[in-house]
Parts: C-alpha cells; sequence; structure tokens
C-alpha cells in the first residue's frame, strides 16, 4: 500500500520498513500493520485533535503531570503552543501507561517505540497469527463469558495495583489474543491516586465488562466488583492474590462528627502555633544582625 504520510519519517529514519496495511481506525488513531526487520509489528499513529472524535476530557487529564510549568501555563491559556503541549501530553499518556502496565504484568501489547507521534508496538495476533478480533465480534459459550470475565477482572487489578485505571475500558478495545484477552487503547489511562474520578471510572469499566459478558452468563448482571475492587484498594487491602467475591455492602456506619472536627482543630491549632513561630523567628532575625 501507498506509505501515509505520518509514517513517511519512521521508514526514512529505519524504525519501520514497510507498511503492509491498515488495520483499524478508531476515534483517537489509525493503527497499520508494519513490518520492523523481520517482525511484523503495529504503528498506531493517533489523528490530530480536530479530526478525533474522542474529547480530551477535565475528567481524564486531571492530575497529569506536563514537563514543565511553562507548558502547565500554556495549556491553561489555551494558547497554540498550549495547545500543542496538551496534544503531545494526551499522545504520551498511552506509551506511559503501556511501558508501567507492561512492566507490571498486565496483559497490554509490548510497547517498542514512540517516535514522532506513532507508537510501535506487538501485534495481538490470534491462533492463526492473523490479528487478533475485537470482544464485540465474537461470541461466547457462558462458560468462555465467565472464564474470560475472571481474567480481566484480574487484570483490572492488576492495573490498580500499578496505579491505574483505563478509564474507558469495554469490549471494543479488549482483543481475543491466542492466548487469552488483550487490553488496548490507553491514551485516556488516568492515575488512580491522582484523579478524583478514577473510582467511577472504574466502576464504569467494571461495569463494561458485567454488561458485556453477561448477554452470555446473565448471573454476571447482578455482581458489583467494580464496588469491590476500589473498596479493597481504598483500604489499603487489595493484592494481587485478593479473592474477590462479586460482593460488596455499603458501609452505612454514622461518621463521629465529633472526632471529625477534634482532629481539624488540633491541626489548625499544630498550623497556628507554627506559624507564631516562624513570625517570632523572623522578628528576632534584624536584632541579632545589628
Amino acid at each position: 500500500m501507498k506509505t501515509p504520510q505520518r509514517l513517511e519519517p519512521l521508514i526514512e529514519d529505519g524504525i519501520i520498513d514497510d507498511v503492509i496495511r491498515q488495520l483499524m481506525s478508531g476515534k483517537e488513531a489509525t493503527v497499520y500493520v508494519v513490518r520492523c526487520g523481520e517482525e511484523t509489528r503495529c504503528a498506531k499513529v493517533y489523528k490530530e485533535a480536530n479530526k478525533r472524535s474522542f474529547r480530551q476530557s477535565v475528567d481524564y487529564t486531571e492530575g497529569r503531570k506536563v514537563k514543565s510549568s511553562r507548558q502547565a501555563r500554556a495549556m491553561a491559556k489555551g494558547s497554540k503552543y498550549g495547545k500543542q503541549a496538551q496534544e503531545e501530553a494526551w499522545q504520551s499518556a498511552e506509551v506511559d501507561a503501556l511501558y508501567r502496565l507492561a512492566a507490571a504484568g498486565v496483559r497490554v501489547p509490548t510497547p517498542y517505540q514512540f517516535y514522532e507521534g506513532v507508537l510501535i508496538m506487538d501485534l495481538v495476533a490470534d491462533a492463526e497469527g492473523n490479528a487478533a478480533s475485537r470482544l464485540n465480534d465474537i461470541v461466547f459459550t457462558a462458560e468462555e463469558a465467565r472464564l474470560h470475565h475472571q481474567t480481566l477482572l484480574r487484570e483490572v487489578v492488576r492495573m490498580l495495583c500499578a496505579g491505574i485505571v483505563h478509564g474507558d475500558l469495554s469490549e471494543f478495545n479488549i482483543l481475543l489474543s491466542e492466548n487469552g484477552p488483550v487490553i488496548i487503547d490507553l491514551p485516556q489511562a488516568v492515575d488512580a491516586a491522582g484523579n478524583n474520578h478514577a473510582m467511577s471510572m472504574l466502576e464504569r469499566d467494571v461495569r463494561n465488562l458485567a454488561d458485556f459478558f453477561g448477554q452470555f452468563a446473565p448471573e454476571l448482571l447482578n455482581t458489583e466488583y467494580g464496588k469491590e475492587i476500589w473498596a479493597l484498594y481504598a483500604h489499603g487491602d487489595l493484592t494481587l492474590e485478593t479473592e474477590l467475591t462479586g460482593r460488596f455492602k455499603q458501609d452505612n456506619t454514622p461518621v463521629d462528627l465529633k472526632s471529625v472536627v477534634r482532629v481539624i482543630d488540633a491541626v489548625r491549632d499544630e498550623e497556628a502555633a507554627k506559624q507564631m513561630r516562624l513570625a517570632e523567628a523572623k522578628a528576632a532575625l534584624p536584632k541579632a544582625g545589628r
């Protein structure tokens, strides 16, 4: 096929040797099958913001760090440089998440290089060596649905233990490889500890899994894995070995407001004392200089 313009620099610089075909075009990127030496891989070419249907929401970008305070100010102002910096940060979010998750053993495509706005990674293949299908294109037996559902729940837990929530997980961005499900499409991934929307995103991700596999195994529709997983995480009790039940009981124990007020007052008094000591120290400095 004719080499797409965005991939020409990668061929010129020897990153890839040939473009075999277009694999898919999604809401934020177009993916091509490419040849890198003897290996067949994928090249994910991110679409420009004005051509992308998936909009960057503050829900996703909250808590993300940028390279410098200058970039942060420019992004806040919405200047031309700021928009460029925002676009770079959006693209690098998936790259960073992939490397982090791959290192944690999560079932994601292995990333190799991010060059000129193009991510080179593994081609996820099925048993015949063809590009793997997305879950939404496959019909499962009840037993298969239960098995894949449990596998993906463990991957959600593994991701959360690595500090990441996918944020847009569904049957449309999970591939079924020869060795089981593989999670893809992570530019909207969020930091679990740094994003106030992480809990609701994780619960939605897990609910999407239950809704999809529940078509084949209806008992999954009545599970509460998302709430259970987040509650364990929030209390510091979530590990890769945690046995999940799918049940969750809301803690309706009344909050001890008097204890909360006492803690707040103690912190306030401690801060006031600290500020008084600082003021006294500053007042003493001119006297010491005389």
